[in-house]
């Protein structure tokens, strides 16, 4: 299948704007159009919005969803996108998956949340998220959940094959685009999908690099700093092609009783 990540330079739009942008995205692909496209953290609202947050938010069934199901539908392609989820009075940075009928595939509430202003408005998710796209199994981990490796390798342990990562990644934390991504895929034999904001929005400035990696850690695809999408054909062949040359998973349980006998 095709994926594609819509590395966005939307810091201060409305969401009429975001939509018509992620509808010119996906146009843009033209013969090339992706199974699946997906959008940063907090695609809905933006993510440095400060207090907005609460206003912004919407329950998962909100007018957001329902227009993103529309052009999931019109498109033919599944959409992955962030947005802050309001249930009842507790606010989640959440991603959803909207299939190419417009029916929902899942929805991951962001699990660790960071220091910094999320602490104020957002509360922890609780659980893993996966579901299966054209033969493939995917988790969903938002921004820093990806950066602890017991996340990603709790995902490929249960059988995915792609972890989809929307983010949130300022320029100062470069590392974790270019270095830690790539390896979360490497040490899992899974592929990785990363997909950041571009620009500024307030006094941030994100760094973009949103990239997809192979289960080989390599770079299939990697974005600049600015506005575009980036795209790469996943397999499963690929993925167990490459556990299979590096079984950590295999060998990961006779390491920790080894280190609990020492």
């Amino acid at each position: 299948m095709r994926v594609a990540a819509f590395q966005c330079a939307l810091g201060g739009a409305g969401q009429p704007e975001r939509l018509a942008a992620l509808k010119r995205a996906i146009e843009g692909a033209g013969d090339e159009r992706p199974d699946l496209m997906v959008c940063p953290e907090l695609f809905m609202s933006g993510y440095n919005v400060g207090e907005a947050i609460g206003r912004l938010a919407e329950p998962l069934d909100g007018p957001f969803a329902q227009a993103v199901a529309a052009l999931a539908r019109a498109a033919g392609t599944a959409l992955h996108y962030g947005y802050p989820e309001r249930d009842g009075k507790v606010i989640y940075s959440a991603a959803a998956c909207i299939s190419p009928d417009g029916s929902l595939l899942a929805n991951h509430r962001k699990l660790a949340i960071p220091p910094g202003f999320e602490l104020d408005h957002l509360a922890p998710g609780d659980g893993a998220t996966f579901f299966t796209l054209a033969g493939l199994s995917f988790a969903v981990l938002v921004c820093y959940d990806a950066e602890f490796p017991e996340a990603v390798r709790h995902a490929a342990r249960a059988g995915v094959q792609c972890v989809l990562v929307p983010t949130a990644l300022r320029d100062i934390w470069g590392v974790v685009a270019h270095k830690m991504m790539p390896t979360r895929a490497f040490e899992n034999g899974v592929y990785v999908v990363y997909c950041n904001h571009a620009g500024a929005e307030g006094d941030f400035a994100y760094l973009g690099a949103s990239c997809i990696a192979s289960p080989t850690g390599e770079d299939l695809a990697r974005a600049g700093a600015g506005q575009e999408v980036i795209a790469a054909r996943l397999d499963a062949a690929s993925v167990a092609a490459a556990q299979e040359r590096l079984p950590y998973h295999r060998d990961l349980d006779r390491l920790v009783r080894a280190l609990r006998g020492s």
